[in-house]
């Protein structure tokens, strides 16, 4: 499970390729867990600004990760064969946050696509 967040740390700056299912939900699992644990030292620090409620260690993990999140999904949606502008549909309330939900979801595309080979065929051999 780590490995896969470790991974797409690595290629914080890989727009292009196929990123498996199993690649982004491992990483956005984990990405929820950190984000739980800072919350939680924030808390118990007090640093939690009362404006908006978010933290210091909230707010410089989330700028840490902004950049590895949008390369992993860009890279997943060209796994179902989808350009990576379709992030941009979550901008639309709720439609949006469903439909790339949609996508996300989806299989792999099979064979060799426009962005590259089936990373599940790639693994196994």
């Amino acid at each position: 499970m780590f490995d896969w967040y470790l991974g797409v740390i690595r290629n914080y700056t890989g727009f292009s390729g196929r990123a498996r299912r199993q690649e982004y939900w491992y990483f956005t699992l984990v990405n929820i867990l950190v984000n739980l644990v800072m919350n939680i030292i924030d808390r118990i620090l007090g640093n939690v600004f009362q404006i908006d409620n978010f933290g210091l260690f909230g707010v410089l993990y989330a700028l840490f990760i902004l950049i590895p999140s949008l390369a992993v999904t860009v890279r997943r949606l060209h796994d179902t064969d989808r350009t990576g502008w379709w992030v941009l549909i979550a901008i639309i309330p709720i439609i949006g946050f469903l439909v790339m939900l949609y996508f996300l979801v989806q299989d792999s595309e099979e064979g060799t696509n426009q962005y590259g080979d089936n990373p599940k065929t790639v693994q196994a051999m």
